[in-house]
């Protein structure tokens, strides 16, 4: 991807860098397709790479034995996987997996170590990201524990229509319950009335948003908390 292209599609924190700065971090990093179903890194290994997503989608997911994986967050281009670098820690204590195709910019390790010492900015704007995603994490527990099914599966579709830049994406009944940490017939219950409600179409896995603002109105307020915080600390 030419840097005219990288311009035209943004990774929010690396955007909101001085101009500089901001040219200074691009020219540190490389463009990288993500491709569905890769795993990126694993709890408490060490990154090799950062990523900036620009398109398409990273799911943060929780595992205990015996099981399915529970997503606890979702990065788009609103965000990164490897901010924990900022506290001078080089893993994560969660796996992350691709979940929707697109691209990325990705720095070493080293570059990235060389770039916060050089941007009190950059280091600025990771500390920001880290505490957003703390708060989000909360959120999800909480939102996990005391709200139905229904209202998470909306919240989950939104964050997934914020970081999919497209009305249209593909999410198996499977997927969404693990992701929900759910069984898969709940998954149709709930996707069936969302459907009966013309809020979306759901078809084999093909996910389509018809109402973007009925989802908002059907969805519980953790979604709008959730954007708060990120709208606040990172604005």
């Amino acid at each position: 991807m030419s840097t005219a292209e990288v311009a035209q599609v943004i990774n929010q924190l690396i955007e909101r860098l001085p101009r500089k700065e901001r040219n200074g971090i691009l020219k540190r990093c490389e463009t990288v397709e993500l491709v569905v179903g890769t795993t990126l890194c694993e709890p408490n290994q060490s990154f090799q790479h950062v990523y900036f997503p620009l398109s398409g989608f990273i799911s943060l997911l929780t595992t205990i034995d015996g099981h399915q994986p529970l997503e606890t967050a979702l990065i788009g281009n609103e965000g990164m996987l490897g901010a924990t670098l900022a506290l001078g820690v080089n893993a994560a204590p969660e796996r992350a997996v691709v979940q929707g195709a697109g691209t990325a910019l990705r720095m070493t390790v080293a570059q990235c170590r060389l770039a916060l010492r050089d941007s009190t900015n950059l280091l600025r704007i990771f500390n920001r990201y880290l505490y957003v995603q703390i708060a989000q994490l909360s959120q999800t527990g909480a939102c996990t524990h005391f709200h139905k099914i229904g209202p998470r599966l909306v919240r989950w579709l939104l964050m997934t229509h914020d970081r999919a830049h497209a009305d249209h994406f593909y999410l198996t009944h499977k997927y969404l319950a693990d992701m929900l940490g759910v069984r898969r017939s709940s998954i149709t219950i709930a996707a069936g009335i969302l459907q009966r409600k013309k809020l979306i179409s759901y078809n084999r896995g093909e996910i389509l948003i018809l109402d973007r603002k009925g989802l908002e109105a059907a969805c519980c307020e953790c979604y709008d908390i959730m954007s708060d915080h990120y709208a606040r600390l990172l604005a």
